[in-house]
């Protein structure tokens, strides 16, 4: 079934100028992007197993391009293309606030940003916050890339970085591909080290934040730095 086969007024665009946004529910704003379903699967059957595949809205979201490429029923470029849209845009929305002002000021900002970052990245990689003296963001960078198991970080890089960039401090990130953030000891050590080579040049690390798909640790929450 197709969005224009159904009553008006129960039509997820109809309704959400009529009610607003959210008295949408998530599979049908989800069919108001789709439009349409597939052979033998209306558009809110296909919403629905999508967001179950995906674990939820937040999941969908954080899939990368070969991820929906490769998902029955988003075959088409076009759906694929607006889906990734959305996520570009949430992205871009996150980074103007950040850049607005302080980071710590929305902690949980910084984890939903990173999230969408890294979280769905099949390999480790390790990124960096660069941020100005009143801790707004200056940039996002991702420094490094590793397998499935670890990453290769070179302190000297990221001190290089972080003085090309006239950053006062930074938040360290990066993604654990198997799902459990739990920081490993050497993760911990790691977050030392680069602790005491920023120290050096006057760069404080505020924070090192591990996030898998759906979850998210910040190292200096736990006590960590």
């Amino acid at each position: 079934m197709a969005l224009l086969d159904l009553p008006t007024d129960a039509r997820p665009r109809e309704k959400l100028l009529a009610r607003g946004p959210a008295s949408l529910s998530d599979p049908e704003l989800l069919a108001l992007l789709l439009r349409t379903g597939m052979a033998g699967k209306d558009v809110f059957a296909l919403s629905q197993e999508l967001l179950e595949a995906f674990g939820g809205l937040a999941g969908l979201l954080h899939a990368q391009a070969d991820d929906l490429r490769r998902t029955k029923g988003l075959g088409g470029p076009a759906k694929r293309a607006e889906l990734l849209a959305v996520l570009e845009l949430a992205r871009r929305a996150m980074a103007e606030q950040l850049r607005e002002r302080a980071v710590f000021t929305s902690p949980d900002a910084v984890k939903q940003y990173l999230q969408l970052h890294l979280a769905r990245q099949p390999h480790e990689v390790f990124a960096v916050m660069f941020l100005d003296a009143q801790n707004r963001l200056i940039a996002l960078e991702t420094l490094f890339r590793g397998t499935l198991t670890q990453t290769s970080v070179y302190p000297r890089e990221i001190v290089v970085r972080a003085l090309q960039l006239q950053s006062a401090s930074v938040v360290l990130a990066h993604n654990h591909p198997s799902g459990t953030v739990q920081p490993s000891r050497a993760d911990e050590a790691l977050t030392q080290t680069l602790k005491a080579a920023l120290a050096l040049v006057d760069v404080r690390v505020l924070d090192h934040v591990v996030v898998a798909p759906g979850a998210s640790l910040s190292m200096a929450e736990r006590g960590l730095l």
